[in-house]
């Protein structure tokens, strides 16, 4: 007999160690067990109470998308996991048992999973935990399809280190249908991130279906054309530059943009978006919607431009990147513009259940503001100085409308010049300076620096096709720290989280989305959740060689160049 248990247990140990666990991100704790592995196959049982149905249904189509295996599923009226006896739970062999057991845990975002050959069991505080397994439960799959699933013998209790941990995708450089919207939302939560920002409007385009401005989707999201090659364009190269201070670059008059020509749009309507918003809800993502203001407005002034600060000016969407003033107008910030913006603003408020409205802020050249006589006029009668002082009435009139509506803004950090909004979110784009000012006066941060976090960046130092002009390698991205060495514990707490950011000039279609946030979406998601003291980058790019696999048998396109063992993403 003793023999026998000897056997099992180097049996157990040899299992154990062929079927290395190898998740991302990395969970708080993983214990292994001295048992053999469990086994999933068409007679496993999936029992959850009804009110997590959404997660058993998200687990059964996983499986049998990637696996081909159909399981059974328990929808159980009365299924409580803290009270099941022990006799009931003897007899449940080959099943995988979802609980939420209220005494759990004060933190509702944590979870324990345990396997052994018998079966799976999942339990949290909350469906939201029990969600975050599952997505530790997939990584635990074998990266093949087989008839049966083995799933090592362990027990592992994890939770994430920051509470917002976001993604985002510029949907208005070129538009991505509703199915890849939700395909990206799939990927967000195999990551166990809980934010999507949606960049809906811009320059180039906007994307959402305003029903009081009808000529926003009309007009506003179709442009004829989009500049060839590296922003400035090509016929741009022997160009220079003029720089005003503090002000961004300025084209000549007699530059000449060279366009593809073809025409470039789209966008959703309401009930698109409510079919998004619900996708994300069942899995635990809240979407952010962006409407940005006071600049990279074009697309709204093409389609009112009597918003705009030139008087009789026929305004076209943008079809050129980057901020050059003699293509991108501002917001007049005229009682007529608020009045628009409070509208439009009416309508998302209505649309999205967030609790945060992303406004924006971000780049507003305030030459168009100076040489209009309107403008200068509106400045004298409120007494407001200069326009950086009128940057900051903006945002603070537009915040004051925003909670009167029960929700609270978003802002790229430029929101803080001439004195933040008092109760906004500040998004830290411009290095970390922003978020280190935010949360020194206690306000929330969240962590997007460019240099570390704008996956629009080229991966390698060379790449395989045209990205935005810098370079941001895969390690980069692991190794950043949200929380600023420079804030002490106290103003630390007001980091809220980080977030990666996908801005799509040079990103024209799904394939090309895919390749350049895989695998660094691995990265961001294991800096957003893991412990800062269980960070190990080596370990990291040993782990992720079991994730290229994954992405194989999921069908996504990354570079092949990261399984070559000499390469260092240079």
């Amino acid at each position: 007999m003793k023999k026998l248990v000897l056997t099992g247990l180097m049996l157990a140990s040899v299992l154990w160690s062929a079927a290395q666990v190898n998740i991302i991100p990395k969970p708080v704790s993983v214990k292994k067990e001295n048992s053999l592995p469990f086994k999933i196959n068409s007679q496993t049982e999936i029992i959850a109470h009804d009110s997590i149905a959404n997660i058993a249904i998200y687990l059964k189509d996983y499986v049998q998308k990637y696996y081909g295996i159909t399981l059974k599923y328990n929808r159980n009226l009365k299924y409580n996991l803290d009270t099941e006896s022990s006799a009931a739970k003897s007899k449940r062999t080959n099943t995988i048992r979802l609980g939420v057991s209220n005494g759990y845990s004060e933190n509702p975002d944590q979870y324990e999973l345990f396997t052994s050959n018998t079966h799976i069991s999942i339990w949290s505080s909350s469906s939201r935990g029990i969600f975050y397994g599952i997505q530790t439960l997939i990584q635990l799959l074998p990266t093949a399809k087989a008839q049966t699933l083995t799933v090592p013998s362990l027990v592992i209790t994890d939770y994430p280190r920051f509470s917002y941990r976001g993604m985002h995708l510029d949907v208005s450089r070129h538009f991505f249908n509703v199915d890849f919207v939700k395909q990206y939302i799939d990927y967000l939560a195999l990551h166990k991130m809980n934010y999507f920002h949606w960049h809906l409007t811009d320059d180039h385009g906007w994307r959402i279906e305003i029903k009081k401005y009808p000529k926003l989707t009309e007009i506003g999201a179709w442009r004829n054309g989009s500049i060839i090659g590296l922003w400035p364009g090509k016929g741009n190269e022997n160009i220079k530059y003029q720089v005003l201070p503090n002000e961004v670059k300025i084209t000549p008059a007699n530059a000449v943009i060279k366009t593809d020509g073809i025409r470039h749009g789209g966008f959703y309507t309401q009930d698109e978006i409510r079919d998004v918003i619900k996708y994300a809800a069942d899995r635990y993502i809240t979407i952010i919607p962006e409407i940005e203001m006071p600049a990279h407005s074009m697309a709204a002034l093409a389609a009112y431009p009597e918003l705009g600060t030139e008087p009789n000016k026929k305004y076209q969407v943008a079809e050129t990147w980057g901020m050059m003033n003699k293509y991108n107008n501002v917001l007049q910030p005229t009682e007529k513009t608020f009045s628009f913006l409070e509208d439009v603003l009416t309508e998302v408020i209505n649309l999205f259940p967030s609790q945060y409205i992303h406004i924006g802020g971000d780049e507003a050249s305030k030459v168009w503001w100076k040489q209009s006589a309107e403008t200068q006029k509106i400045m004298a009668e409120k007494g407001i100085k200069d326009e950086v002082a009128l940057q900051s009435y903006f945002i603070h009139r537009i915040e004051k409308f925003v909670n009167s509506k029960g929700k609270t803004i978003i802002g790229w950090d430029e929101i803080l010049d001439g004195g933040l909004a008092p109760n906004a979110v500040v998004m830290s784009w411009r290095g970390e300076k922003g978020g280190v000012a935010a949360a020194k006066v206690k306000q929330k941060v969240i962590m997007s620096p460019e240099e570390k976090l704008y996956l629009n960046h080229g991966q390698f130092s060379k790449e395989d096709s045209l990205t935005a002009a810098k370079y941001l390698p895969l390690e980069t991205v692991y190794k950043y720290d949200p929380v600023p060495a420079e804030l002490n514990a106290e103003q630390a707490k007001y980091i809220w989280g980080a977030q990666g950011n996908l801005w799509s000039e040079y990103i024209a279609n799904p394939a090309k989305v895919e390749y350049m946030i895989f695998p660094r979406i691995d990265a961001l998601s294991e800096m957003q959740w893991s412990p800062k003291e269980q960070k190990n980058y080596p370990d990291f790019l040993n782990r992720l060689k079991a994730q290229f696999k994954r992405y194989d048998l999921m069908g996504i396109t990354y570079s092949k160049r990261y399984l070559d063992p000499a390469n260092t993403g240079k």
